[in-house]
């Protein structure tokens, strides 16, 4: 079994191996992961984080041994929260890295971070800070950085970033944590699930404080949260309709 690194700032991960194919999520500067088949030009692989699986290029990323890979999972994540920062290559040029990367394993690559950046630790109340920090960031298929992010990745490293490891789809982020029964139960950081006509819950946002919400919908703002859904005060409608309200500690 091979396992590897992301030596860049971001990287692809695809639903299949050619460029053609959607992007399903991304693999940010520093997270690790397992090798489950290699070809030609593609591998899939399974990230370590959120067991997430999909196809990258073999040109983006660097081999590690199992031990280095053990070592990285059991070792605290240190990650960036400026919204860029940088590490210097071996040749001496920087290379920008977003908020949310992995830098405790500089070294396998032999790089050196040149900015800040905070253990993991469990921080619920931390989350919505997190989350402002995305604040217009647009929407992208697939995407989890502040240039582009889809609302599972949105909540994900909301939560990453404090400590906490959510699936990577909202209907598997779902089936984590416990049912609140009433809103008025939810304090700021929650999640608040929705489901569409068909009864699927396809969409996540994190409560705030005073009847609000911050989500993904069309790019990440903050609207109004009723017992009936997300109520978006510029189209006066209601866009999304409450399915369940979770703790996630």
């Amino acid at each position: 079994m091979k396992y590897g690194i992301c030596p860049l700032g971001v990287v692809s991960v695809r639903v299949d191996k050619q460029h053609e194919a959607p992007q399903s999520s991304q693999l940010l500067y520093g997270e690790i992961f397992k090798v489950l088949e290699r070809h030609r030009h593609w591998s899939k692989i399974r990230m370590a984080h959120d067991a997430h699986e999909g196809w990258i290029e073999n040109l983006q990323y660097h081999e590690i041994s199992e031990d280095d890979h053990q070592l990285l999972t059991v070792q605290p994540e240190e990650l960036t929260y400026d919204l860029v920062s940088h590490v210097s290559l071996k040749n001496h040029m920087l290379m920008p890295i977003v908020m949310g990367s992995r830098v405790d394993g500089c070294a396998f690559l032999g790089h050196v971070f040149e900015g800040h950046a905070k253990q993991s630790e469990k921080n619920l109340k931390g989350v919505v800070d997190s989350a402002l920090h995305y604040l217009n960031a647009p929407f992208l298929h697939g995407g989890r950085t502040p240039f582009g992010i889809d609302a599972a990745g949105f909540v994900q490293m909301a939560y990453r970033t404090n400590g906490f490891d959510l699936k990577r789809d909202v209907e598997a982020q779902s089936l984590q944590g416990y049912p609140l029964s009433f809103i008025e139960e939810s304090e700021p950081g929650d999640l608040a699930f929705f489901d569409n006509k068909d009864g699927v819950i396809d969409h996540v946002g994190i409560i705030l404080p005073e009847n609000h919400i911050i989500h993904v919908y069309g790019k990440v703002q903050i609207d109004r949260l009723d017992h009936t859904g997300i109520f978006n005060s510029e189209t006066n409608r209601y866009t999304h309709s409450l399915r369940v309200i979770k703790k996630m500690a």
